[in-house]
């Protein structure tokens, strides 16, 4: 008896790519609804959640470098960044969610680290995590090479490229560092996370 011969037909890699498609979403909306949650508890505390942010230079906060992308500093700042983190997580996610995940903590360290570093105050947010999105939409676009990716990278560049202007220093209340070094590490998991030649 002959092996079975893997579907080939077009709609079957359509299916495969819906099923990714929903997954992404799912993942980024249910991450979306955790941070509003969070920051309905963090108001109904009397912004009690807050202190989980960074806070540069303190050795005793460094593992709040992982808490703070998810927490903001009220619900303005929330809803500021909810369209951008839902449209680019969601892109970012399509392709693979363990890359994505393994692309989320590189840009959460990276970017938690440099503002530890080089932050002047307690600094939360998840425009860590939207900027490194942004650099890791672009570099995959970049470094992959793929039709696709290139699509995303321009299509992305066309409707968030003013994001760059973030990494400057500006607004005093805003952490152009967590947007910098946020952006870097997404650059830099697009790089790692890459497929390699053979691939």
């Amino acid at each position: 008896m002959s092996p079975p011969v893997p579907d080939q037909r077009p709609s079957a890699g359509l299916a495969t790519q819906g099923a990714r498609a929903v997954t992404a979403a799912v993942l980024v909306l249910a991450v979306t609804a955790v941070m509003w949650l969070l920051e309905i508890v963090d108001v109904a505390t009397d912004n009690s959640l807050d202190r989980y942010g960074i806070q540069p230079r303190d050795v005793a906060d460094l593992p709040d470098i992982f808490t703070a992308p998810f927490l903001h500093g009220g619900f303005d700042h929330l809803t500021g960044n909810t369209v951008p983190f839902v449209v680019l997580g969601f892109l970012a996610a399509w392709r693979g969610i363990a890359k994505f995940l393994g692309m989320s903590l590189i840009v959460i360290v990276t970017g938690g680290l440099g503002v530890w570093f080089t932050g002047s105050a307690n600094t939360l947010g998840s425009s860590i995590l939207i900027f490194g999105f942004f650099g890791y939409l672009l570099g995959r676009g970049v470094f992959e090479r793929r039709v696709l990716d290139i699509v995303i990278a321009v299509a992305v560049v066309a409707f968030y490229g003013t994001l760059v202007f973030g990494v400057l220093p500006s607004d005093p209340r805003i952490s152009w560092q967590g947007h910098l070094f946020g952006l870097i590490g997404g650059v830099a998991a697009a790089w790692a996370l890459r497929r390699s030649a053979h691939a």
